[in-house]
Formats: C-alpha cells, structure tokens, sequence
C-alpha cells in the first residue's frame, strides 16, 4: 500500500475547502485508487466541512495538523486528539519542522503526542528532517534516527504509525528537490530500523507530478506527503495517478 496524502497548512477558506472536498469526492466516487491510501490534512476550521462533504465513508483519510497530548484541560488555542477525532480526524500531522522550529516542538512533547493520539486510535504521522548544514557535513541518517527512536521511545504497539522524512532543506517554497542518492541512505536506515514495524514510511519535500514515479521508486518509500503540488484537486489526483501506476 502506497500512502499519498497533503498538508493544507495555513492556506484555504470553508469556501475552497467546500469546493475541493467536493470535487475529490466526485472523482473518488467508486473508492481508492489501487494500491493507494489517500489522506488530506486540512486547516482545523475546515476540517469538520471537509469530513461532511467526502462522508464517514469516503476512502480518503483526514488529518489535523497538530494536537495536544492533554485529553482536555487550559491549553488556550490549542485542540486536543478526541476533539480532532470528533471533527472528522483520522490521523494527526506531528513535529513538522515549522512546529519545531517556530513553536518549540522538541523530541518530548512529538513523543507525548504521538502517545496520546495512538491512545485514542488514531494515526499519528511523525515528521522528522535535517536542516541544510547537517545535510552538507553528511549527518541525515544519525540525525533523522535520533528524532525517531526520541519520538517512539517507550512506545511499544507501532502497527498505526507513519513516518515522513521531510528534509527541511527540501520542503517549502525555496525547497530543492531531492534526488534518489540524496534520501536513500535515510530510507534505508528507517526501513531497516523501523520498516516491518510502522505503518508506512513516507518522503516529503517539493514532491511533485514530474518527481513522484522516482522518489516511490527509492527502497523504502512508501508513501508520498506533498505540499502545494497537491492543493488543487486535478494535481492531487495525478499524484494519486502516478502512485496507483507504482503500485
């Protein structure tokens, strides 16, 4: 199974969402694509309209982009993993670098989250990459592995967890795109450490339709996590295309 999904990040109004949900739906009327899972992670506000429109039957998963590890309690502003689940919430985005970066997201509190949502059955998508310099002096793999084994330590049951490698110097609009030599040392480290163990073991940064046949083609990709590529339905759904093909 190849996993295909997309973070919305802070981008869209309950009017787009309305309009790409519906028109996902409609393409995605007779099920999944063979061979391919897909999820979409919209902004928290549209998440309950997304979930309306594709239905609790539609193929497609639904995500939010973070969440506390308290069940409930005075965390001003933030959204708790049964308030996501009740919204429509089937996984929860963790420790994308932006989080680490710009709100002190640190191995800890990914680590307390990752538990708190498989408590409640959800899927918790574990974001992990190294900055550029790391990446220049050859530290990916010790790098990478550390923010797993930190962000899975005292977890036993894995079967529900996703990892995406998303190098922080490939994500974003100033992203690079990667090539197959620059993440298959990655993708071997997590396959042979975490492979039969996780769910599935993703890549994202700047993945896009001219791109996607090769990064599924690197050992150990088993999903794709895409940004803007996938904000528009009909770009989405070429990715799903070239996965579905891979499959």
């Amino acid at each position: 199974m190849l996993w295909v999904g997309t973070s919305w990040k802070m981008n869209g109004t309950l009017a787009s969402a309305r309009d790409y949900a519906t028109r996902l739906g409609a393409a995605l009327d007779a099920g999944a694509p063979a061979g391919v899972q897909p999820f979409i992670i919209p902004p928290a506000t549209a998440l309950a309209t997304v979930h309306q429109i594709l239905g609790a039957d539609s193929p497609v998963l639904l995500g939010v982009q973070n969440a506390h590890w308290a069940d409930a309690g005075a965390w001003t502003g933030e959204i708790s993993v049964p308030q996501a689940a009740d919204a429509g919430a089937q996984l929860v985005e963790i420790g994308h670098s932006e989080r680490r970066e710009f709100f002190a997201e640190t191995d800890q509190t990914v680590n307390r989250k990752v538990a708190a949502t498989l408590r409640h059955g959800l899927r918790p998508l574990l974001c992990v990459g190294e900055p550029a310099e790391v990446f220049a002096a050859g530290g990916s793999v010790a790098h990478v592995t550390a923010q797993v084994d930190a962000a899975l330590q005292g977890i036993d049951d894995l079967g529900r967890v996703l990892i995406a490698y998303e190098p922080i110097w490939a994500i974003g609009e100033g992203g690079r795109e990667a090539r197959g030599e620059d993440i298959e040392a990655v993708f071997a480290a997590l396959d042979a450490g975490y492979g039969d163990r996780v769910e599935a073991i993703l890549y994202g940064g700047s993945v896009n339709q001219g791109n996607a046949a090769e990064t599924l083609a690197v050992p150990g990709v088993t999903g794709l996590f895409v940004g803007r590529a996938a904000w528009q339905v009909d770009g989405y759904l070429e990715l799903l295309r070239i996965a579905t093909a891979a499959a």
